[in-house]
């Protein structure tokens, strides 16, 4: 069976949105994975869409979503949280979650002409992949193909 994932951060508009993308990527069927926000916004943070796409992925119809979305509804295995504020909100409730701490800077906090935007959004984009490809290795999950 499928282990869930849920990645949280507060507006569930660029890291958390980043990480589910590239964790559903690189674990192919080993897991399902969702994303949330403690503090949803209204859209995906278009620099983000963008750098996303540079490797590959499309990003471009995701939407941020609330965890009240799968509170009580989802049973996750692991929760990811990818920022200090959704870490200090949501303490402990996922329940019997295996919790992951990944703090990254928030793309969107990122200041500067849009160059300089979208250089911070790769900036993060890259370390949250490093992050996930080695935790994979970690977890023995290896490497999907796709």
């Amino acid at each position: 069976m499928q282990q869930k994932i849920l990645v949280l951060c507060t507006g569930n508009s660029a890291r958390s949105q980043m990480a589910e993308a590239l964790l559903q990527k690189y674990s192919g069927e080993k897991f399902q994975v969702f994303s949330a926000g403690s503090e949803p916004i209204d859209k995906v943070f278009p620099p983000v869409v963008t750098v996303m796409k540079e490797i590959g992925i499309d990003i471009s119809a995701a939407k941020p979503k609330g965890m009240d979305t799968y509170l009580g509804h989802v049973h996750f295995s692991k929760v990811i949280i990818v920022c200090s504020e959704a870490d200090k909100k949501c303490p402990q409730i996922f329940g019997t979650a295996q919790r992951l701490y990944w703090p990254f800077d928030d793309p969107a906090a990122a200041q500067g002409t849009e160059a300089q935007i979208l250089e911070a959004c790769r900036n993060i984009r890259d370390q949250i992949d490093v992050k996930i490809r080695q935790w994979l290795k970690e977890e023995g999950a290896g490497l999907s193909d796709r």
